[in-house]
């Protein structure tokens, strides 16, 4: 079967071919898809070029073998990013024994009176990165899942293994301590 002719197919229609009809070597397209994409994701956690590059092949194949398991409930590079993060962040878990909780209590944060003067999105790009590299991965990822790239309360909680309500939480927090890092870090420069 000569892959050219799938490659403007929906993703999740790929995937269908993949599990239903049997050909599995249509992942090849999904595979060209993402993997810079997927690089692209570990690298912003690990900050190793090559080693992003493995993880980026270590991810896609986990991703092949889950394949029956995805349901469609979401897009597929939805699926595949929750994939990209869990990875990531489980591989920073052990490495540098990076806690949550603990480093969240060891890295207190006062309360911010005029939060609301200051918005994510009116943040230069550039100081939003830097702030982003200061705050905690497991952080650094619930605001990418939910402002780039979309991801419903749900999908955070089943790709962190936390619930909802933990999604929340910390989903706030992780606001308040960027808002907090920008006002005391980067918005006097």
């Amino acid at each position: 079967m000569h892959q050219e002719q799938f490659k403007n197919l929906a993703d999740e229609e790929i995937v269908k071919l993949i599990v239903h009809e049997g050909e599995p070597e249509l992942f090849e397209v999904l595979y060209k898809r993402y993997f810079q994409k997927v690089v692209d994701k570990s690298y912003s956690f690990i900050k190793n070029k090559s080693m992003a590059e493995d993880f980026a092949n270590d991810i896609l194949s986990k991703a092949y073998e889950k394949l029956p398991g995805f349901k469609g409930n979401s897009l597929f590079s939805s699926w595949l990013y929750a994939i990209t993060y869990n990875y990531s962040i489980d591989y920073l878990r052990v490495k540098k024994k990076l806690h949550y909780p603990n480093w969240n209590s060891e890295n207190e944060i006062p309360d911010i009176p005029d939060e609301s003067e200051t918005d994510l999105e009116e943040m230069s790009y550039d100081n939003l990165l830097k702030i982003l590299e200061m705050i905690h991965p497991e952080e650094k990822a619930l605001l990418l899942m939910k402002y780039q790239d979309n991801l419903p309360g749900k999908a955070i909680a089943q790709t962190l293994r936390i619930s909802e309500d933990a999604v929340k939480m910390r989903l706030k927090r992780a606001r308040t301590r960027v808002i907090y890092l920008y006002q005391t870090q980067l918005e006097k420069d």
